[in-house]
């Protein structure tokens, strides 16, 4: 038997949003067409997009569909960046961010000429509000996690917000790891802000929560005009032109409700279930060390440092176990790094390649914990002999 610890990665399809999915595509019509069965596809578009607004807190016509979170990050990085006023060359972004966000910088930096300005994390992986006010005058645009999707550290981002719209920038929130999780409300977040600054962009994914996967939401505030990265047929307010996934959009609107409507609960089992797993670490295993904030953080999320041994190493003999946990983001291609997120905390790159992060979700029970639990020590045990034992020697 598989115990699967890895939700944040992906967590299972929901039978009610799959349900959605396939009665939504065995129905014929393109929501662009003029016919009777295209205005029925676009009604029941609109039907899911007014549902996924009112869990988002913003309104239906800002809510802009897509494949995903990583293309609703690229989206809102981009498009605000070409939409920047003449004269701002500078992107804030905290230290720690998701791949999808660091790897679009980046290009906006190697290609375009973007200046970096960086906001570091404090010691359990919170964006301090006062240090990234700090950093905005004069930014064409910022970018900020709702919560870390790898040590679950929650941010404030009604915070944040106020102090990009204090300083006229545009903010853009991932809110990818946060949704369903912890409550996310695009209006309140926003506050007092008007115009096309402070929070103007939300990203948001349908996987995490227990929608299909390839599909994702874009929150784009309607005083935002931020310039669009699919052009062809100028659906949805022009910024994401193509066919739109009726179907995908269905399920995800089911799936966005069922998680709100459970999200209280879940979030007291979750943190009940996370605590009896961080307990049953630090009660067995030495030196063992929970990392990110230890009450301010996703309920579901534990994220632990093993010292001396290699997360690598530990996640091949969990799995060989029967447990699925993780290194860190599912978004980076397989290739084992040093935690970017870790070293930002001000830990070593050692370290940072001695966590594990494990994440609970709506199918995981004690005897799951309790089974992971079960092997775990062992796991570590050879994990640090495998670290510390002798080396073959290189070839001369």
């Amino acid at each position: 038997m598989t115990i699967y610890l890895d939700h944040a990665a992906t967590t299972p399809l929901r039978p009610e949003a799959r349900d959605a999915w396939l009665a939504a595509a065995q129905r014929v019509g393109n929501a662009s067409s003029i016919h009777r069965a295209g205005q029925d596809a676009r009604r029941l578009l609109a039907e899911s997009r007014e549902r996924l607004a009112a869990v988002l807190d913003c309104d239906p016509i800002e809510v802009v569909l897509t494949s995903g979170g990583t293309e609703s990050i690229n989206t809102a990085l981009k498009g605000l960046w070409w939409a920047r006023p003449a004269g701002r060359e500078a992107i804030v972004l905290p230290d720690g961010e998701h791949h999808a966000t660091v790897d679009t910088v980046e290009w906006l930096h190697t290609h375009e000429g973007a200046r970096v300005v960086p906001v570091p994390l404090d010691r359990v992986g919170r964006i301090e509000p006062d240090v990234f006010a700090a950093a905005l005058p004069g930014a064409a645009l910022a970018t900020a996690l709702a919560a870390n999707n790898e040590v679950g550290t929650v941010n404030d981002i009604a915070a944040l917000s106020a102090a990009a719209a204090a300083a006229d920038v545009p903010l853009h929130a991932d809110a990818v790891a946060a949704f369903g999780h912890v409550p996310v409300s695009f209006r309140s977040w926003r506050g007092e802000a008007t115009g096309p600054r402070g929070l103007v962009a939300l990203s948001v994914s349908a996987h995490k929560i227990g929608g299909p996967v390839g599909v994702g939401a874009l929150v784009v505030a309607r005083e935002s005009e931020p310039a669009a990265l699919l052009h062809g047929g100028g659906q949805q307010r022009g910024l994401r032109s193509g066919t739109q996934d009726v179907a995908g959009a269905a399920a995800f609107a089911v799936a966005a409700e069922l998680a709100a409507a459970e999200r209280e609960s879940e979030s007291v089992r979750l943190a009940g279930l996370r605590g009896r797993l961080v307990r049953g670490i630090l009660n067995t295993v030495a030196d063992a060390e929970l990392l990110g904030d230890p009450i301010d953080r996703l309920p579901g999320n534990a994220h632990v440092l093993f010292s001396g041994a290699l997360g690598e190493t530990l996640l091949f003999l969990l799995d060989a176990a029967g447990v699925c946990a993780s290194t860190g983001s599912a978004c980076q291609a397989g290739i084992p790094e040093p935690s970017h997120v870790v070293t930002a905390m001000g830990r070593t790159e050692t370290e940072a390649r001695q966590v594990l992060r494990f994440t609970l979700g709506r199918d995981t029970t004690e005897a799951d914990v309790d089974a992971a639990l079960a092997v775990l020590p062992q796991a570590v045990e050879r994990a640090r002999a495998a670290a510390s034992g002798p080396r073959p020697a290189g070839r001369s």
